[in-house]
Parts: C-alpha cells; sequence; structure tokens
C-alpha cells in the first residue's frame, strides 16, 4: 500500500486519491498530484512573528497595534483576532480577511500566533 501525503491545508492524515487528484475529506481541499512535487511558499520562505515564532497557513494571528487602512477611516484594533491566514512573499507577508473590514494584507512583526 503506497503512503499518501496529508493535506497541505489542515494536515488531515485520511486522504485519498481519486482520479490523479488528492482529496482531504475533514476540510474537502482538492489537489492535483503535480502540486506535491512543486514547493509550497512555507518550504521556500520562513515567516515569523513579534515574537518570533514560526507562522504557518491557516493559523490564527492576533494584532498587537492599531493597524490604519491607507485610504480609509478603518482601523484595525489592538487584539483582533484573524483565522485562517495564509503566507505570501513580500513586505507585506500575511493575507487574510479580517471580519468587518475584508481582505488584507499584513506585515508579520504586527501580528503574534494565538
Amino acid at each position: 500500500m503506497s503512503e499518501l501525503p496529508n493535506c497541505p491545508k489542515c494536515n488531515c492524515e485520511y486522504t485519498y486519491e481519486d482520479n490523479h487528484i488528492y482529496i482531504c475529506p475533514e476540510c474537502t481541499h482538492e489537489w492535483s498530484i503535480e502540486n506535491i512535487e512543486a514547493q509550497s511558499i512555507t518550504d521556500i520562505i520562513q515567516v515569523k512573528d513579534s515574537n518570533g515564532n514560526i507562522l504557518l497557513d491557516g493559523d490564527i494571528i492576533t494584532i498587537i497595534k492599531d493597524l490604519k487602512i491607507k485610504g480609509s477611516s478603518l482601523i484595525v484594533k489592538v487584539g483582533t483576532k484573524v483565522k485562517n491566514i495564509r503566507l505570501i512573499e513580500g513586505d507585506h507577508n500575511i493575507d487574510c480577511k479580517i471580519d468587518g473590514i475584508g481582505p488584507m494584507k499584513l506585515k508579520s512583526e504586527f501580528v503574534r500566533k494565538a
């Protein structure tokens, strides 16, 4: 029996293969076999929060400083929890969606792992 990879989204070990596509039964994430060979962003770069903890895709973070949003009067307040982050390359290396505000990119120096 061949060893199937864990789900890259939720790390579930109960994945199965269906017509050359891997499927996760817990989060319903689907990915192709070719994506397994490609490196993910977490293998290429290592993103750390303000305390030095390593961040991963899907982590929950907390904002540690009031952040003004350019071009808007909205402010992301201290203590705001953000779920299901995604790591990206660049100056603002966290891509996320904040409740009440919408999609945003954040710098890892202004967050801590919850």
